[in-house]
Formats: structure tokens, C-alpha cells, sequence
């Protein structure tokens, strides 16, 4: 599955390449989409949990920054369409930053914690990283949208459980059956 390595050592050409394919994954999510309200539903969060589950915290975290990136610099791929700096910065940015942080980095680093994880361990570490972009999404969403805590909870969380546990149910699914083919 993923060979971590040091801190300090070099990201392969394999790397590089499995990490712009995740960003584009997760930009291809961008597009699939439900609109409701501030916050919308998309298949984003699939792709983010597969780069860290099958790329590692360091890749994983990696394409998530590339994802983010080319966002800033506005091409339209985040949720839809939308690019520039003023989406990082507006209500949804702090989901975006959980991308890199929670998705990418710590799903990856906690599926790195075991030579071979099962269902159970994979689908911990998806909601690990959930957690974090839920925790960072609604902080910004709060304060960007001038929302109580609670009520940026129920706009920005609520209507995502169901769904979000659908995907990471799928995204470890997939990660079991992918983690041998994926050498990074």
C-alpha cells in the first residue's frame, strides 16, 4: 500500500503523478453536486478520503494542496465551478483547508499506523479525517457567515452524516480493493 518513508525523503515521479490524479479526482467531485444552502453535498470528500487512505499523510496531504492550489489560483474546480482566493476565504474555506489537513494528512498517517488495515481501521481513520473537516468547515463557515456555532453545525454538518458515511463506507471499500495495484 504505502511505503512512508522519512520525512525528508524525496516524493517519486509515481508520487507526484498519484497525487495530481487525486487532485483531479477531487475536482472531478467538485462538479458532481447538490446545492443546499451555504454548504453544498458533493462527491468531494470520496476522493479525499481515498488520496489518504491509498496515497499516505504525506501524498495524500500533498494532492489535497495541489486540489486547493489551483483552486486559489482560479481555475474552476471547486463546488460549482467556483475559483479564486475568495472561496478559500469565504464560508466554505475552512472545509477546503480540512481537505489537506483531516483527508489528506491524518486519514493517511492513521491507515500508515498498520502494515495491512482492515474494513474496521480504514473506515476509522476516513471518519478521523471527517472530523477534521467538519471541525475546521464549520469554525470558518461560523465565523465567515456571522453564524452561531450551532446553527453553522446544522447547516454545515447535519445534512452531509448520512452521505458522508455512505462515502467513506465506499471509500474503504475501494481502498481494500486498490491498495495492492497502488505503489506510490
Amino acid at each position: 500500500m504505502v511505503n512512508p518513508g522519512t520525512s525528508g525523503s524525496k516524493i517519486s515521479v509515481r508520487g507526484m503523478v498519484f497525487s495530481a490524479m487525486f487532485a483531479a479526482l477531487t475536482a472531478v467531485g467538485a462538479f458532481i453536486m447538490i446545492p443546499i444552502g451555504p454548504v453544498p453535498i458533493t462527491m468531494q470528500t470520496l476522493f479525499v478520503h481515498l488520496s489518504g487512505a491509498l496515497l499516505g499523510s504525506r501524498l495524500g496531504a500533498l494532492s489535497q494542496f495541489i486540489y486547493v492550489l489551483v483552486g486559489v489560483i482560479g481555475l474552476p474546480v471547486f463546488s460549482g465551478g467556483a475559483g479564486g482566493l475568495g472561496v478559500l476565504l469565504g464560508p466554505t474555506g475552512g472545509y477546503l483547508i480540512g481537505f489537506i489537513v483531516g483527508g489528506g494528512y491524518l486519514t493517511g498517517r492513521v491507515v500508515e499506523m498498520r502494515d495491512k488495515p482492515g474494513f474496521f481501521w480504514i473506515a476509522m481513520a476516513c471518519v478521523a479525517g471527517l472530523i477534521v473537516i467538519y471541525t475546521l468547515g464549520v469554525l470558518q463557515l461560523s465565523v465567515v457567515a456571522e453564524l452561531p456555532i450551532g446553527k453553522a453545525i446544522a447547516v454545515g454538518v447535519i445534512p452531509f452524516l448520512i452521505g458522508d458515511a455512505l462515502k467513506i463506507t465506499a471509500a474503504t471499500f475501494i481502498t481494500i480493493k486498490l491498495r495492492g495495484m497502488i505503489k506510490v
